[in-house]
């Protein structure tokens, strides 16, 4: 027996109501993180977040366009975590980079980590778009922390080391190696 895809989207239409572009978004990231990934057909996507392929593809242009869009906006929250007027004035620096850590591996951020793993395989297998995508959060990621570490290659560096470690923890599901928790 075919299990029925769960419906994230519970309120159905009334005739001739729209649903915002936004909201419908919003629903799409629900709908790709309680699947713990990107690869959603547009047909599961559609009945998961309870709107027609063709409404998605109207209001998006396409399913890589919906992952990309959905994917930037629990990046830009996180990122908006770590702008400097999150944190007290005078913070050291390593107490920003401890506090970007356990942000990053709080349990509430690893389905969103999992989906920007999904962004990043795109990346390696040659997907132009995701891609520039990445390329284009990296740019972001560096922004922030410049407000406490002022050379930028040192930011590049540790936001590399970072990620590196985001890789460990996805795959022991440990964010302090050898610490089971």
């Amino acid at each position: 027996m075919r299990r029925q895809p769960k419906m994230i989207w519970k309120k159905p239409l009334a005739k001739n109501e729209q649903r915002p572009p936004d909201a419908i978004l919003g629903r799409c990231l629900a709908a790709f993180v309680s699947a713990g990934t990107l690869d959603l057909s547009l047909d599961q996507l559609a009945a998961r977040v309870g709107i027609s392929r063709r409404m998605l593809i109207h209001y998006f242009g396409g399913k890589e366009a919906i992952e990309l869009r959905a994917i930037a906006r629990p990046e830009d929250r996180l990122r908006a975590q770590f702008a400097p007027e999150a944190f007290p004035a005078g913070e050291r620096q390593y107490q920003v980079v401890a506090a970007l850590w356990e942000r990053t591996t709080a349990p509430a951020a690893r389905c969103v980590l999992l989906l920007v793993v999904d962004v990043l395989r795109r990346a390696w297998n040659g997907s132009a778009r995701a891609r520039a995508f990445y390329a284009g959060q990296q740019r972001l990621g560096v922004d922030p922390l410049l407000g406490y570490i002022p050379d930028a290659a040192i930011v590049e560096s540790v936001l590399q080391v970072l990620q590196g470690a985001v890789l460990a923890y996805l795959i022991t599901g440990m964010p302090k190696q050898g610490v089971a928790h």
